[in-house]
């Protein structure tokens, strides 16, 4: 994948949520814009790549307690110039939950979700933005899950206490996204 790839994704990608569907736009323009995308030193904002990850059933997700912005996210991280983004997001869920990619199975080959947020300056980088395209993977939620030195934690969470553990708008956007996706399992599974 490269830049050219990226925008098709995001040009391919439809949403029903308003604030997502302004993020796709401003990232369209900005991968556009900007040829070095996928480094960490472009300012004002570079991709990142991310992973939604629920277990078989739907009924979970897997959060981390991200040791240095101190809060509950899905796996992801920079791209490190590497400029297949669905790449990045595996190798960062493997990464950062210390679960083997072999057990790591991505759900489709298009954008579970796309958010733009704000990265405060810390660790002599200034306050930048992410633009996050996040890719929907499974995981079985009975394997151990042994973390890494990013995080605080890696656990799994019932999807009624998601919110309880992160309440920001992309959060519940993605919850609602898996919602759907545990009734089309439910159906799948009585039909």
């Amino acid at each position: 994948m490269h830049r050219q790839e990226l925008l098709t994704l995001l040009n391919q990608h439809q949403t029903r949520f308003m604030d997502e569907a302004g993020y796709i736009k401003r990232a369209l323009m900005y991968v556009e814009a900007n040829s070095e995308i996928f480094y960490r030193e472009l300012w004002p904002a570079h991709v990142t790549g991310s992973a939604w990850v629920v277990s078989p059933d739907r009924s979970k997700v897997l959060m981390m307690h991200h040791r240095k912005i101190d809060q509950w996210f899905q796996p992801g991280g920079h791209a490190d110039g590497d400029t297949d983004i669905m790449r990045v997001a595996l190798r960062e869920t493997a990464e950062e939950t210390g679960i083997d990619a072999a057990h790591i199975h991505l759900l489709g080959a298009d954008i579970f979700d796309v958010d733009i947020h704000t990265i405060p300056a810390m660790h002599g980088d200034p306050r930048h933005e992410h633009i996050d395209i996040r890719f929907l993977v499974e995981i079985d939620d009975s394997l151990p899950v042994p973390g890494n030195d990013e995080s605080h934690d890696v656990i799994w969470v019932s999807t009624l206490e998601v919110t309880r553990y992160n309440n920001n708008r992309s959060t519940y956007r993605m919850l609602e996204k898996t919602r759907q996706l545990r009734n089309a399992y439910a159906h799948n599974r009585i039909a």
